[in-house]
């Protein structure tokens, strides 16, 4: 063979090989890490890149978990993961095009158990192993077929949640004893909260929600004010069709209740979005009592470039709901109306600037609006002997306490007033949010965050309009020490307008003592402790109402200010530890937690009303100018106890999870006018009784020390069926009832266990006809049982409904 024929040869294999290359560049790329649950590397592990459900592309993992995927051409994709001794992994659809190389770390779960990533604890994506914390995440799955939010709220140990009535009635969340203002509650990292903390449970409907993350404890470093006792963290969900999805569903039930959705979603290149629009009506099993709740919820994102994306969402809220009040206490219900309208819009610009740094910006705003109507007296009127109307009674009746205390008569209802009688409250609140974190190394990560957020509003009247402009700033570390030691430390320094400076340094630490391994019956131990101080701001209401402000207008108000020891109104605060240990068995099907806390809340604000202002040493003509009494940061209590939490994959189709929580709580001091003069009821003369706030020594109202719940969950081809039960012990509360008709308080009762246990049983499930049909049944309170979360306010009894759900296009179709 000549020289030139063996040139040519090598010019032709060289150009061969170029154009090879240059068309292998033009492919589309795919890349990432493959870990465990713990975030270590998964050794030869196979990844598969699926097109329309068929294997396009297939490779196995590094020594260093690393994976590298050629797609044979631009388009939508999935990646598939799996490895002996975990679960297999399926990605959602990706859009892959040549403009770029894809990165995505995936993660397997061993066995059935899978270990979630939460946002909530740390403002940094971290798997639950690596977490000190209790966190709790629960996803659309567990969230299917579920009305409203608190349902579900109530499945997580620490949690209790008290409704007063049925649907629509006020509906409170004491975390591990807390108030039930001293959550931070998000939607998609937008506060739900009022000016004050306060949220309407009843309110929130599970439209759009696609996941909830409960953090346990206080997190006013990363969340500001208001995360005194925990963190409540909704987040919408996303389109991920590429071929355009449109979901209908509609049922019926008890009580006429009635309610439709639509959901149309999907993605159309680097665009996501998704619509969701639902309306639920009832009547309720008590006269007067109708329930109106709206919703309409947008999620649109687009990914600006690899590196860039923008995201937009919203969420606004219409609620109607009749008050007829206590009707177990009143016999007759009242003739009012609360409605609400509360918008949440945010808009998030999300940057990594390189592997190791990102960044975001976020702009959140929302804006409450409400209006309680009370339209006529529908009392009893009371003439005095002159034929003056004195006010109007309830209705005679009996009511019976959980602790066997029995009282008979008719209770002072409604005053003399103008009818209609309307108050109506405000809160709008627009922030800036700007974080930065930085990977330092595979073990340590910085962030950094400022916050400006601009709250005004009013509570009763325009004209007692208040604004505040406050400032936080976050710093943070967190890490780990040969992926065995976790840690996260950092503080938030809170400039309030009101309250001024306040500092909420955070800690926490994990070990794990023994890591999750295949084939052992006890593996993954982990070992946990934190640390917390957490700070809630005054409502408007407490601010426009301030003791110190009463007292300060008084030509002795300073003696008394002194004598008495009255500040001016400020922040209420919390610090908290507690302790546990995480455990894994029966080869990683199981998990069993069990933790210890010990929460202290002190400058809680109290309501004083008139009568303990004149108890105080304010004069009576000064009193009576305050109709509704004034606030002071004075009450402190303790709350600890005992959380467990279980939950085992029985097979690949059922699932068991169950907890208890043991709460001791009690009242340390208070200067409300039922700690300073006690009532007494002349049939018990010797039981103190506290009317409006809980006694010295007591435990705050509404808060069982024992609590528990249970769940079995059943997920097949077509079936699917879920049994939940909430178990709630007897409570201390107060009836209210501070006069009867003779202006005696005949009709007060003890407050030590004045609420009875009860067990909510609720079944729910579905069945798939087919991919564009299936129906779906729920029943609510499955024992109807005649209970009370609150005392007077009967539970919703047994309650059905039924129906169906439709859905049309989606990415199923594309595959046909």
């Amino acid at each position: 063979m000549n020289r030139p024929q063996n040139r040519l040869r090598r010019a032709s294999l060289l150009l061969f090989l170029l154009t090879a290359s240059a068309l292998a560049a033009e492919k589309p790329a795919i890349q990432g890490i493959v870990t465990d649950p713990t975030g270590a590397a998964i050794v030869h592990a196979s990844v598969d890149l699926l097109s329309s459900g068929r294997v396009v592309a297939s490779t196995l993992t590094t020594d260093r978990g690393h994976y590298n995927l050629l797609a044979p051409a631009p388009g939508w994709y999935q990646l598939r993961a799996a490895s002996p001794h975990f679960a297999e992994f399926v990605s959602s659809t990706i859009e892959l095009n040549i403009a770029s190389r894809a990165t995505l770390d995936l993660q397997l779960s061993l066995a059935s158990l899978a270990q979630q990533v939460s946002v909530t604890a740390t403002g940094i994506p971290t798997i639950e192993g690596h977490l000190a914390s209790a966190v709790t995440v629960l996803d659309h799955q567990e969230l299917e077929h579920v009305r409203d939010a608190q349902d579900f709220l109530r499945l997580i140990p620490g949690l209790q949640a008290t409704q007063t009535g049925q649907p629509g009635g006020t509906s409170s969340l004491f975390i591990r004893g807390g108030n039930s203002d001293a959550n931070k509650v998000l939607v998609d990292d937008i506060p739900m909260n009022d000016i004050g903390g306060s949220v309407e449970f009843a309110n929130i409907a599970t439209t759009g929600i696609a996941r909830a993350e409960v953090l346990r404890g206080p997190n006013s470093a990363l969340y500001g004010p208001d995360a005194l006792a925990g963190v409540v963290s909704f987040t919408t969900q996303r389109g991920s069709t590429p071929l355009p999805e449109l979901t209908y569903s509609v049922d019926g039930g008890s009580f006429g209740s009635y309610r439709q959705e639509g959901v149309f979603s999907g993605v159309f290149h680097q665009l996501d979005y998704l619509m969701d629009d639902s309306r639920f009506d009832t009547s309720n099993a008590v006269p007067l009592d109708e329930f109106h709740n709206g919703t309409l919820v947008g999620n649109f994102g687009i990914k600006i470039n690899p590196q860039t994306s923008l995201r937009a969402t919203i969420r606004h809220d219409r609620i109607a709901s009749g008050e007829p009040n206590a009707i177990g206490l009143y016999g007759i219900p009242s003739d009012a109306l609360q409605q609400n309208e509360d918008a949440y819009l945010g808009v998030t610009l999300d940057n990594r600037t390189a592997d190791r740094w990102h960044q975001l910006l976020r702009y959140g705003a929302l804006r409450l609006r409400s209006n309680f109507t009370v339209f006529a007296p529908t009392g009893i009127p009371q003439y005095d002997s002159q034929g003056n109307l004195l006010g109007y009674l309830g209705a005679q009746v009996t009511i019976q306490g959980a602790n066997g205390h029995s009282v008979s008569g008719q209770a002072q209802y409604q005053y003399v007033e103008t009818y209609p009688n309307r108050y109506a409250t405000s809160s709008d609140g627009d922030f800036v949010y700007a974080q930065t974190d930085y990977r330092f190394s595979t073990h340590l990560v910085g962030l950094g965050a400022f916050r400006y957020e601009d709250e005004r509003g009013y509570s009763g009247t325009p004209s007692t309009t208040i604004e505040r402009g406050n400032l936080s700033y976050t710093l943070q570390l967190q890490g780990d020490v040969k992926d065995r030691l976790f840690y996260t430390a950092g503080s938030g320094i809170e400039k309030n307008q009101l309250f001024g400076l306040a500092g909420t340094p955070r800690a926490s630490l994990a070990y794990s003592l023994l890591r999750p391994a295949p084939k052992r019956f006890l593996s993954g131990t982990k070992l946990r402790t934190s640390f917390g101080r957490g700070i809630k701001e005054p409502n408007l209401s407490d601010q426009t109402s301030s003791l110190y402000a009463l007292l300060a207008a008084l030509p002795n108000g300073a003696q008394l200010i002194s004598q008495y020891r009255i500040s001016q109104i400020g922040a209420e605060n919390s610090r908290t530890y507690d302790g546990g240990v995480d455990q894994l068995f029966a080869d990683g099907r199981g998990r069993l937690s069990v933790t210890y806390f010990h929460n202290e809340f002190t400058n809680g604000i109290e309501y004083i009303p008139q009568q303990g202002l004149i108890e105080l040493g304010v004069p009576a003509a000064v009193a009576d100018a305050a109709q509704y009494g004034a606030t002071e940061n004075s009450q402190a209590f303790r709350a600890q106890g005992v959380e467990v939490e279980s939950e085992y994959q029985a097979g690949n189709r059922w699932s068991l999870r169950g907890g208890y929580t043991y709460l001791d709580s009690v009242v340390q001091r208070s200067f409300s006018s039922d700690a300073i003069g006690p009532s007494f009821n002349p049939n018990f003369p010797k039981v103190p009784i506290g009317v409006y706030t809980p006694l010295i020594d007591a435990r705050p109202f509404r808060r069982a020390p024992h609590s528990g719940y249970f769940g079995f969950n059943y997920s097949g081809p077509r079936l699917s069926a879920l049994l939940t039960a909430t178990l709630v012990g007897r409570r201390d509360d107060s009836d209210f009832l501070q006069y009867d008709a003779n202006n005696l308080t005949t009709l007060l009762l003890p407050n030590r266990n004045l609420d009875a246990t009860y067990q909510r049983i609720d079944l729910s499930g579905s069945y798939r006809v087919s991919r564009s049909l299936s129906f779906y049944a729920s029943a609510q309170n499955l024992l109807s049982q005649h209970y009370s979360e609150a005392f007077g306010y009967p539970a919703m009894p047994f309650a059905f409904r039924s129906g169906m759900q439709f859905t049309f296009g989606g990415e199923s179709w594309k595959l046909r």
